[in-house]
């Protein structure tokens, strides 16, 4: 199983979406707080549907927390700075994928201790939606790894 980790996220529509995807994908989703929104946020259950209900997302009080609790094989910082293109890696089971706040991104401190990666943008964005970003280095590393 891959997981897919959103630093102090903000938006819950995102996240809500994000539920979907990993309802859909079988990664597991970690949240690390402070959360920009509580998990009971109509919003976060609008875009989530009934898919909240089959997942079992888990919240952290920090990202250390998380990382020594499921001890992921490699953990990959997506970054719009990163100097590794995604689909450059070879990902395999048990991996984890750091996603940052909406507004910010991940602070330097992460993007530095963890593989950074990037997808490609035309230079006149600054950044993919979240739930966008994830659900392309989510079906890279499915597809890597056969959709199994």
């Amino acid at each position: 199983m891959f997981h897919i980790i959103l630093y102090e996220p903000e938006i819950p529509p995102n996240t809500g979406n994000i539920i979907r995807l990993s309802v859909n994908t079988g990664f597991e989703l970690h949240l690390i707080k402070p959360l920009g929104f509580s998990t009971d946020e109509k919003s976060l259950k609008r875009a989530g549907m009934d898919y909240i209900k089959r997942t079992e997302f888990k919240v952290w009080e920090s990202l250390d927390d998380c990382l020594n609790k499921i001890s992921p094989n490699a953990i990959y910082s997506v970054t719009t700075k990163g100097k590794t293109l995604y689909t450059d890696v070879k990902y395999k089971q048990g991996d984890a994928f750091i996603f940052g706040p909406e507004s910010r991104g991940l602070p330097k401190e992460i993007r530095e201790k963890y593989t950074p990666i990037f997808m490609p943008m035309r230079s006149e964005g600054r950044s993919l939606n979240l739930a966008n970003a994830v659900a392309v280095v989510t079906y890279e590393a499915w597809r890597q790894r056969g959709f199994n």
